[in-house]
């Protein structure tokens, strides 16, 4: 995945230390509760759209540009499901994030699944009981956006 330039400058001056990061995750559902996966770039393996807030960037702003740029889909978001720090993470590299990650449960509302960016390597739309393997805070976040509550899963 594209590292933001605002990264790499931090990066330079910081080195491989922890840096927490917010990131922002949308689980888009169809009209028949299908859920949106793309199978990123780097690693092969299917996932929830999602991506770095960036400075200044409003965070249902970020989804919606996330899933567009992952997809090729243009989505409103609907609500906010979740929000879970995630444990720290080391990159092949020796770079250390955490991430603090805002769950939105969003809803197509134009484009078409397009796979061109740099990326993706495959979308699909995927029935519940269908979802490929994934990682257990995916599957968390793809099951807080089908529930029905209205206020967002947290951690304390």
């Amino acid at each position: 995945m594209p590292v933001p330039e605002f990264l790499r400058e931090l990066r330079d001056q910081i080195g491989p230390a922890l840096l927490p990061l917010t990131g922002v995750t949308g689980v888009v559902l169809d009209e028949d509760d299908n859920v949106l996966l793309h199978r990123r770039a780097d690693d092969g393996r299917w996932a929830t759209p999602g991506g770095i807030l960036e400075p200044g960037e409003q965070p249902a702003a970020a989804v919606v540009r996330e899933v567009w740029e992952e997809t090729g889909l243009v989505v409103a978001v609907e609500r906010l499901v979740s929000v879970v720090g995630q444990d720290p993470y080391v990159y092949p590299n020796g770079d250390r994030v955490q991430f603090l990650d805002l769950a939105f449960r969003c809803r197509p509302v134009g484009g078409a699944p397009d796979a061109g960016g740099d990326e993706t390597l495959e979308v699909g739309w995927f029935a519940p009981d269908a979802l490929p393997a994934m990682s257990d805070s995916i599957m968390r976040r793809i099951g807080y956006a089908r529930e029905s509550r209205t206020e967002p899963f947290y951690v304390l």
